[in-house]
């Protein structure tokens, strides 16, 4: 993978991992401005396990490699929580 490809189109997963002393909490910032650029309709998960298929294997102690393996857990449905519609009104 070069900088600039499908998976990764502004190249910021791969410049993350050239950056030396890189934080955990750095690679959440790179790791969510990547999954707001991608297409909505591309598959995120698809695209994490290639760029996971990518780096892990060579970087596996890497903060983005952890980051990356977060981000393919998935995530509970949104649901509503309430609000003031659904207190019941006294009549």
């Amino acid at each position: 993978m070069h900088k600039g490809d499908e998976l990764d189109p502004k190249g910021l997963i791969f410049e993350a991992y050239r950056i030396d002393g890189i934080t955990l909490a750095e690679c959440r910032t790179i790791f969510l401005d990547w999954a707001l650029s991608v297409p909505g309709t591309d598959v995120p998960a698809d695209q994490i396990a290639a760029l996971l298929n990518q780096y892990g294997s060579a970087h596996p102690d890497h903060p983005m490699t952890h980051t990356l393996r977060e981000g393919q857990k998935g995530t509970a449905q949104p649901r509503r929580r309430g609000g003031w519609r659904s207190r019941k009104r006294d009549a």
